[in-house]
């Protein structure tokens, strides 16, 4: 990552934004002197405001999208860029049109490598199904094509762009969010020379043109879900180790998923080089790369765009007191911390650890969801004082070493996700990693959990990975599903509960 990002956010552009717009936009387009005037972005602001897109990194104006919508029979087959703004007057945007049209994007050179204009271009796609449009269409530039533009005719360097022979910054980037090429047009932006004034027109097609708009930005219905199952391994230093969790959060982002959830104390290979230490003091040591981990796998969920749990990790207070704790790391570039409450025996014998004495849910952009470290699954309190503040999904990193300590941790969360009519998700470690004291063996198989009602699973299982295998497990989970199952299920167990009689109370944390 080029630059430290505290924050980021995306949202529609407002008149305020200019100047941070302008600026970005100098910096984005070298040797360029055509640039937005404040006049015509009140004009776009004005016929179309949904349209135009911006994001932020820590409330500064790194990127824009900027939209109109057309009625693409209404231009010629090789219209100009001009004609399609009608000279930036922007009076060919018709609001009956059928086509989202974008008519510019960019992003800061010193934020580029984020995956930032993927961003906008999700965000795009978001918009053309909320206004249920047909497609997105825009024209875009082929900058690399001057330099090889003897060598090979427009058609041709397109092929080379799309079997990857050439690499062009713009057409390679678009061909990778899955719009394709309709056609070349000539001429299309005077001046262009890198591209010998030519652009190709690309589309994006909307599969689900004529269903029911959803709002911009509105929680999803289905929520995807990327499992780690982690092989433990001797690691060389930390640099391997994040070297193997983002090829793994590079594959789950890579099938879109929303959610990057890691086992518990993954990290322990770490450990090798502290084995002669005795057990205590060896985590202790561990305990110091947590603060790194955290800041690089927040670098990760930005880049990868993508909601990670990043298991569990040795944490040291300022007593010095050991704590079991993980990060939920946003790709909005936050972060929160989650602690273990319920140590087991042989943290406690072994390592010293202390449990936390905060329960919490988090909010997010798929929904609420609480996280609770292996052993604190098998406490059923637990889970439903979440649940009671409308937890939705609930994440179980765990490390087990036999498959009894597996079948307690399974069984729990298969109990809680019918109990709290939620989804569970558990992820834990699998292997051997000799060299680490306390460490030897593993034993797990990371499964989604569903309630037991007739919209879910018979069996309450939704997935499931081969157990003690290396793998990752993808899973679709249906939101709205939830909201039916506690209207309409055939029982309704959090309704239904004799608070006359009962109750769960959480304590005073504070005391």
């Amino acid at each position: 990552m080029q630059t430290t990002i505290n924050k980021i956010d995306l949202r529609n552009l407002y008149l305020d934004d200019f100047r941070a717009l302008r600026a970005s936009m100098v910096r984005a387009y070298k040797n360029y002197e055509d640039f937005w005037e404040e006049d015509e972005i009140e004009k776009l602001l004005t016929i179309f405001p949904e349209g135009q897109l911006v994001i932020l990194a820590d409330d500064v104006v790194v990127g824009a999208a900027l939209s109109i919508v057309v009625n693409l029979e209404d231009f010629k087959t090789n219209h100009t860029y001009n004609e399609i703004t009608a000279n930036s007057s922007f009076t060919t945007h018709n609001p009956d049109g059928s086509v989202l049209y974008g008519i510019e994007i960019f992003i800061h050179p010193d934020f580029r490598g984020m995956r930032l204009g993927r961003r906008l271009y999700d965000a795009r796609k978001e918009l053309c199904e909320t206004l249920n449009l047909k497609s997105i269409v825009f024209a875009g530039r082929i900058p690399n094509y001057g330099k090889v533009s003897k060598e090979c005719t427009p058609k041709e360097y397109i092929e080379k762009v799309r079997m990857r022979e050439l690499h062009d910054p713009v057409l390679s980037f678009q061909l990778s969010n899955d719009f394709h090429v309709k056609r070349v047009m000539k001429g299309y932006l005077e001046g262009d020379l890198g591209s010998q004034e030519y652009a190709v027109l690309m589309e994006w097609n909307n599969i689900y043109y004529e269903e029911s708009p959803k709002l911009i930005n509105a929680r999803k219905s289905v929520v995807r879900l990327g499992l780690i199952q982690w092989q433990m391994r001797p690691l060389k230093d930390i640099d391997a180790l994040f070297d193997q969790a983002e090829f793994f959060i590079d594959a789950v982002s890579g099938y879109e998923s929303d959610f990057a959830l890691f086992p518990e104390l993954f990290i322990a290979p770490l450990m090798a080089p502290y084995n002669h230490l005795s057990e205590g003091d060896a985590i202790r040591e561990l305990a110091k790369f947590t603060e790194d981990i955290r800041a690089r796998f927040q670098e990760f969920a930005i880049s990868y765009n993508i909601n990670i749990i990043t298991g569990s990790m040795p944490f040291m207070d300022e007593e010095g007191k050991l704590f079991n704790i993980g990060y939920l790391c946003k790709r909005d570039g936050t972060s929160e911390m989650y602690t273990k409450i319920h140590i087991t025996p042989n943290e406690v014998s072994h390592w010293g650890m202390t449990g936390g004495n905060k329960i919490q849910t988090f909010d997010t952009d798929c929904g609420k969801i609480g996280i609770v470290i292996c052993y604190d699954v098998e406490f059923p309190e637990l889970s439903r004082l979440m649940a009671d503040k409308g937890m939705q999904i609930l994440f179980v990193p765990f490390l087990t070493d036999t498959q009894n300590g597996y079948t307690r941790v399974r069984h729990c969360a298969q109990a809680r996700a019918i109990e709290n009519e939620c989804y569970v998700a558990i992820a834990g470690c699998v292997g051997n990693l000799p060299r680490v004291n306390n460490m030897d063996i593993q034993y797990a198989q990371a499964a989604v959990f569903t309630p037991s009602d007739f919209t879910f699973p018979t069996n309450g299982v939704k997935a499931e990975a081969t157990p003690n295998t290396e793998m990752t497990l993808i899973v679709d989970v249906d939101m709205d599903a939830l909201k039916e199952l506690h209207e309409f299920g055939s029982v309704k167990i959090l309704k239904d509960r004799r608070t006359d009689l009962y109750e769960i109370v959480e304590k005073n944390q504070n005391k």
